[in-house]
């Protein structure tokens, strides 16, 4: 398998994760305070991979540890993507339905294409601005199907706070890139550790009510699966498709929570709902299955990640054979050369 293809699969991986925990988010964390919700989704992410980590698990697909200039890029990401879109979250999911807020979630996608290209100027196309615009009307519908079927506004102001949320997790996706040759293990314990004190504390403050053993145990293991091993493959993925294809693919988990509430008996969504849901699903093909190939230059570099020797850019010699990803520091001389390719940890070019 390719680097693309791998990509690929990966973001599959971690969509499929992620796109389950809306829907038992819902049903396992009925009355817990929000604050108190998210602190106990990434406590358990941080439990999760730190756990993985002693257990010698994903030793190949580490990288470098975190150094100290990558402190500020962990904090964003813990207080965007750790503290605040989870709170608004919840918020969301309180005042609109389960479908609905699945669905309402492609704005990660959205969100994060548009930051990659503004502020790591990923290439994008014509087909990419069509894709936008699809995944645009989707959340236009939805927002509108919710309103006519409460008869106010109050569920398009949940569909509001869960696109607010997006918004956040977009930029904790694109903060991410900027660690993505770290330890993906090492990432994830540091941002859900710290934003986990974040909201506690804060959930604290506020007076949030301790919730039932058996909701605080169920958010836990919400989130060392949803949050914690979504996120490590998210980043393995990042590496080898870039922030905006990743982000992209990852459009694929509001459909698997938005799938698994209608089957367990939601219905309350109604034909814009439908329609929403097909350009939601027309814009996330558009963009991965982006065209993407020309002539570039790989300037002279040398770093530390998780790589393969069959991956068609790490042809670097070892005395001891090794078979399979595996991770060290190593150099690249300067290549030229043509193949299609996304924008991933080793190609980041200018266009």
């Amino acid at each position: 398998m390719n680097a693309h293809a791998l990509g690929v699969v990966l973001a599959t991986i971690a969509a499929v994760l992620f796109g389950l925990t809306t829907p038992f988010i819902a049903w396992l964390g009925g009355g817990v305070g929000a604050l108190t919700t998210a602190c106990l989704l990434y406590v358990g992410a941080a439990l999760g991979v730190s756990l993985a980590r002693a257990a010698g698990i994903g030793r190949g697909m580490s990288g470098h540890a975190l150094r100290l200039k990558d402190l500020a890029t962990i904090v964003g990401m813990a207080v965007c993507g750790a503290a605040i879109a989870p709170v608004l979250l919840v918020l969301g999911l309180a005042r609109t339905t389960t479908v609905a807020a699945s669905l309402a979630l492609n704005g990660e996608v959205l969100f994060t294409i548009l930051l990659a290209v503004a502020f790591f100027r990923e290439p994008w196309r014509g087909r990419v601005l069509a894709g936008i615009v699809a995944i645009l009307l989707g959340g236009v519908l939805l927002t509108l199907d919710q309103d006519l079927a409460t008869g106010d506004s109050s569920g398009g102001e949940g569909l509001l706070l869960v696109l607010a949320a997006t918004l956040f997790w977009g930029i904790d996706n694109t903060l991410s890139r900027n660690v993505s040759e770290a330890s993906p293990l090492s990432v994830v314990a540091a941002k859900g550790a710290l934003g986990a004190l974040i909201t506690m504390v804060v959930a604290v403050a506020l007076g949030e009510d301790l919730p039932r053993l058996s909701a605080t145990l169920s958010l836990m293991a919400i989130g060392a699966t949803g949050y914690g091993a979504s996120l490590v493959v998210y980043l393995l993925a990042q590496r080898r498709l870039g922030a905006a294809r990743t982000g992209s693919i990852f459009g694929l988990a509001p459909f698997i929570g938005a799938a698994l509430a209608f089957a367990a008996g939601e219905r309350e969504a109604g034909w814009l709902t439908a329609i929403g849901a097909a350009c939601f699903g027309v814009g996330i093909w558009i963009h991965a299955r982006e065209p993407h190939a020309h002539a570039h230059v790989h300037a002279p570099i040398e770093h530390e990640h998780g790589h393969r020797h069959d991956d068609g850019h790490h042809d670097h010699h070892h005395d001891a054979v090794f078979v399979g990803s595996h991770s060290h520091p190593h150099a690249h001389a300067r290549v030229e050369h043509t193949h299609p390719h996304a924008p991933d940890l080793h190609h980041r070019h200018p266009h």
